[in-house]
This record gives C-alpha cells, sequence and structure tokens, in this order.
C-alpha cells in the first residue's frame, strides 16, 4: 500500500504541473480565439502577438510616437482610467521597460542577528521622503503576484550579485527554484 501511494504522488508530482500549463495554455489559445472569432485554433494568439508587435513598430517611429503620447496623456487625466492604467503601466516598465526597476536583487536583514529576505532595491534615493540614507526594497510574495515595498537603512541591504530573474524566480517560488 505504500508503495501504491508513493507512486500516486509521483503521477501527482509529475502530471498536476505539465496539466495545469497545458490547460493554461488551450484557456488562453481558446479565449483568444474566441474573443477574435477566427476559425483555425491558435490564430487569436497569432493575431494579438502580430497586433503587439505592430503597435511597438508604430511607437517607436516619430509619428506613432506622438500618437501613443497623445494617447499617454489622456489616459493619465482622466479621474479613475488614470490609476488604473498608471498601476498597469508602471508594472509593465518595472518588468520589461526601459526603467526596469526589479534589476537589483538584495539581501535584507530584518532585523539585526535576525532573519534574511530576498528582494529588489526599486528606489536608491528616498530623499522626497526625507529619508536619504534610506532606500526601498520589494519583497514579491512566493506563489502570488503581489509584494510589499518596504524601507530600511541601506546599510542594513546587501545587493546580490545574481540575475534579478534567478532571485524572482527563488522568491516567487518560495525559495524552492534557483540554483
Amino acid at each position: 500500500m505504500k508503495r501504491l501511494v508513493g507512486y500516486f504522488v509521483k503521477g501527482l508530482l509529475v502530471f498536476v504541473p505539465a496539466a495545469l500549463t497545458v490547460f493554461a495554455i488551450i484557456l488562453v489559445f481558446t479565449k483568444l480565439d474566441a474573443l477574435l472569432k477566427v476559425p483555425i485554433p491558435g490564430l487569436g494568439l497569432v493575431i494579438t502577438l502580430v497586433f503587439i508587435t505592430l503597435i511597438g513598430f508604430l511607437a517607436s517611429n516619430f509619428v506613432g510616437n506622438k500618437i501613443f503620447a497623445l494617447v499617454d496623456r489622456l489616459f493619465t487625466r482622466l479621474p479613475v482610467i488614470k490609476m488604473l492604467y498608471s498601476a498597469i503601466k508602471d508594472v509593465i516598465e518595472a518588468f520589461a521597460g526601459e526603467k526596469k526597476s526589479f534589476d537589483k536583487p538584495a539581501i535584507v536583514e530584518l532585523t539585526a542577528g535576525g532573519p534574511k529576505a530576498v528582494g529588489f532595491i526599486t528606489r536608491q534615493s528616498l530623499e522626497f521622503l526625507s529619508l536619504s540614507s534610506h532606500v526601498a526594497v520589494y519583497f514579491p510574495q512566493s506563489y502570488n503576484f503581489a509584494g510589499s515595498v518596504l524601507i530600511f537603512p541601506s546599510d542594513r541591504v546587501t545587493p546580490l550579485d545574481i540575475d534579478s530573474s534567478e532571485a524572482m524566480a527563488f522568491v516567487v517560488s518560495g525559495g524552492v527554484s534557483g540554483k
């Protein structure tokens, strides 16, 4: 019986991550196909990728850049839209934009001689908060798309000499992923 339970657990470890990944991919494909009303499976994803690339191309030239800057100004002036648009834009830029914010992994001593946490230095200077000797550190939560920004004295924060994607994988996986 113990061996049978062991086989079942091993099967779960192999099957569940693969099945959930396949399910998520199929869900994205079918939702995009249904949204765009295309008859060929997967064509919705292809159309979406081409559309996003086209937008990037247009935003890279002078005229397109001016048009998208106008849209940006419009969205940042509308009361409720501004909050949503700005938050989404900041998160996308933090991960993929020119002003990447999650590229400085660090380890922080939470209490003197106590536990440490892995995070990302997002602001080197907090003079606007009258905290000139402090830095802002973002701590993503494990298995979640949330996190907290905490402020620490600079001398309690030690930058890590690892790639930020490795640090993010380590934190988000709850310390399971990574070297």
